[in-house]
């Protein structure tokens, strides 16, 4: 199997100590060897760590590969929106993931301007029609705040009618629920690029939490092998990485061209799996 027609794309979260950022040029470094279409930095809810995802996004994008900040909309103001943008647009970035996001603890219910993501999408590709490719999120096993399937599947393209160029999904273990998701946005008239987002398994008990959090499932054989191991790291490792790799021969074998990964910063357990590929 040859990745040579394969686009690759990886995501960092912004570090917090002067280690983590030497941690972070290191990975990012080692991933840009594998010719990547873009790298993306995440901030959490309210943009609780903006500004250090907007020096690492600065920083990364002047090193060769495009950058884009994840953006969520939920609690801001156009204003606010707008600024951030004219930034992103003086130097240099060309991508963003426009995400809704999760209030801020303290909030209550002001959602502020912005209700959904399709809110953002649609006032960026207003006021920047030209100057940046919009990734949105999608969810093949549903939002967990959706109401059912049906509803999930409206609200994803509605994103898309309102300017997303293409989207990455949740992480999921199940090639199954990524197809089905797909052939139903196909059959609902929906032409967009949807890349599945992979999940090295590293820790599986971090794994079980970030699950519980983002409602991605993990099938029960995968958890009953996982409990199996008790403290066996290497075992964990080796299984993990014989899990998600075969995931990825599927979904490439389903004519997918793309994989996102979701690297926690490490560069070692992605690389591993497109050699294998």
């Amino acid at each position: 199997m040859s990745l040579d027609n394969i686009e690759l794309s990886f995501e960092f979260f912004p570090p917090k100590s002067d280690e983590g950022i030497n941690k972070l040029s290191t990975t990012h470094a080692a991933l840009s060897q594998m010719n990547p279409e873009f790298f993306s930095v995440t901030y959490g809810a309210g943009g609780s760590t903006q500004e250090t995802t907007i020096n690492t996004v600065v920083d990364l994008n002047q090193k060769g590969v495009s950058t884009a900040p994840h953006i969520s909309c939920v609690g801001a103001t156009e204003e606010k929106i707008h600024e951030l943008l004219s930034f992103y647009q003086k130097n240099n970035v060309n991508r963003l993931v426009a995400l809704r996001g999760d209030l801020p603890s303290g909030m209550g219910g002001g959602a502020g301007r912005f209700t959904y993501a399709a809110d953002l999408v649609a006032f960026i590709k207003h006021h920047y029609p030209k100057q940046f490719h919009i990734e949105v999120a999608a969810y093949p096993e549903m939002h967990p705040q959706a109401r059912d399937c049906d509803a999930d599947l409206y609200n994803f393209i509605n994103k898309v009618e309102s300017g997303a160029d293409s989207a990455i999904t949740q992480y999921f273990y199940n090639a199954d629920s990524y197809l089905y998701f797909r052939d139903r946005v196909v059959k609902a008239g929906c032409d967009v690029k949807i890349t599945p987002g992979i999940m090295p398994i590293i820790n599986f008990g971090n794994l079980l939490r970030f699950s519980d959090i983002c409602g991605a499932e993990i099938p029960r054989w995968i958890q009953k092998k996982m409990e199996g191991f008790r403290d066996d790291t290497n075992g964990v490792k080796a299984f993990g990485h014989e899990v998600v790799t075969s995931l990825c021969q599927r979904l490439l074998s389903e004519g997918v061209d793309s994989l996102h990964f979701y690297t926690m910063n490490q560069s070692e357990p992605s690389t591993q799996i497109i050699r294998e590929l």
